[in-house]
């Protein structure tokens, strides 16, 4: 079901993040195989049941965990148990598969939010809406990968990315141009107008990428090279 109220960008900012998650007929045939299991399934069982590499499984169901199609669980482990760290569990969430524009914002909030830090002093307001970013980036994290080691940082960049994506920010990952460094794009902003009047709001969306990295892969410093608010056609942060 697609959304009447969509507007051009953001209908194509779904159409991404759909795409992004369920463009490889592999990962749709493991999302449905998760969604028929009421006690999740494992990346074992999954490589086992689609001939896979268990590291190829797990990819698969970190994309869709990333997406918020799939939820993580560490099943609690019996006092009988073998030693060794339990096997997560991915099960499907209640999240409806319509066409619709992902996280939803209310203009009037963002816009209240955007006067509000108006009247802090700018360096404090940005550290504030920085903040809030890396709590909620932080606790992205740790609902796709509880106890996870930390992973490569190209994974991790990938999987904030996907996260990123699934909140309406239409991103991908690429190389800088004459760098080594990599860098996500964003092709769509879900505070719209808002961030555009008020610039210190882009910092939250620079706090989440900083905060899903602390938790996938280790401390970044990831700083704002482009944006709208600048005039920019679209949104890039650096690492």
């Amino acid at each position: 079901m697609v959304d009447e109220g969509l507007t051009a960008a953001e209908f194509s900012a779904a159409v991404t993040a759909v795409t992004s998650a369920f463009g490889d007929p592999t990962r749709r045939e493991i999302y449905l195989f998760a969604r028929e299991n009421a006690d999740g399934v494992t990346a074992s069982e999954v490589a086992e049941r689609f001939e896979l590499h268990p590291n190829v499984a797990r990819h698969h169901l970190d994309k869709l965990a990333a997406g918020g199609y799939l939820e993580v669980a560490v099943p609690r482990r019996a006092a009988h148990a073998a030693v060794g760290r339990p096997s997560k569990r991915y099960g499907a969430t209640a999240k409806a598969m319509g066409l619709e524009f992902p996280a939803r914002r209310d203009d009037l909030l963002v816009t209240l939010l955007g006067r509000a830090l108006e009247l802090v002093p700018a360096e404090k307001a940005e550290a504030m809406a920085e903040a809030v970013g890396i709590d909620y980036g932080q606790a992205l994290a740790a609902s796709m990968a509880p106890g996870d080691a930390h992973r490569s940082f190209q994974a991790a960049l990938h999987a904030v990315a996907d996260a990123l994506t699934a909140h309406g920010f239409a991103a991908h990952t690429e190389p800088r141009p004459g760098s080594r460094s990599l860098a996500i794009v964003s092709e769509h902003c879900p505070f719209g107008d808002a961030a555009v009047q008020h610039p210190v709001i882009c910092a939250v969306d620079r706090g989440i990428v900083k905060g899903m990295l602390a938790g996938l892969y280790g401390d970044t410093v990831p700083t704002t090279e482009a944006s709208r608010p600048q005039g920019d056609e679209v949104c890039v942060t650096a690492l």
